[in-house]
């Protein structure tokens, strides 16, 4: 009878390792319905879920983030995509202006050169450039020209 009692308290104190020793396997079919199991299926990747502790390892040994860790790097993402969209709408603003630029003094280089005599108002009266003033707007609009018509160079200031 002794050894009646001492192998049933053997095979019930070792049950419950046993039980636990046991796999199952946690995986979502195409459907969204999350299923369990204890086989992997196969040709679908599934969790190994710690019955114990309740939580799950992926058969590939991918450690699983915390919800707060993908919001927080969701939120870095959305962050660095709004940098760039400001970026890009200051640099197409700023394209925009030398292109204006550029068809402003291009327009008053060829008013310059068309014209012998150019008539300005100035304090309400009308009065003609001399030849000397003539020269320094035409100057200033070439340099206008040169510096928004060809290409952006880096650290270049706007006028």
């Amino acid at each position: 009878m002794n050894r009646k009692i001492l192998l049933l308290t053997v095979l019930m104190a070792a049950a419950p390792g046993l039980a636990s020793s046991a796999s199952v396997y946690k995986w979502t079919d195409e459907n969204g319905v999350t299923h369990f199991g204890d086989r992997q299926p196969t040709g679908r990747n599934a969790e190994q879920v710690n019955v114990r502790s309740g939580t799950s390892q992926g058969t590939a040994g991918a450690q699983r983030r915390s919800a707060q860790e993908q919001l927080g790097e969701l939120q870095e993402q959305q962050a660095a995509e709004q940098q760039k969209r400001e970026e890009s709408a200051v640099e197409e603003a700023r394209r925009k202006q030398r292109e204006a630029n550029c068809a402003t003094a291009r327009s008053n280089l060829e008013v310059i050169n068309s014209n012998a005599r150019i008539r300005v108002e100035e304090n309400g009266e009308t009065r003609y450039l001399t030849p000397e003033e003539i020269e320094q707007q035409r100057q200033k609009f070439q340099e206008i020209a040169d510096e928004n018509c060809g290409p952006e160079q880096e650290g270049s200031s706007e006028r």
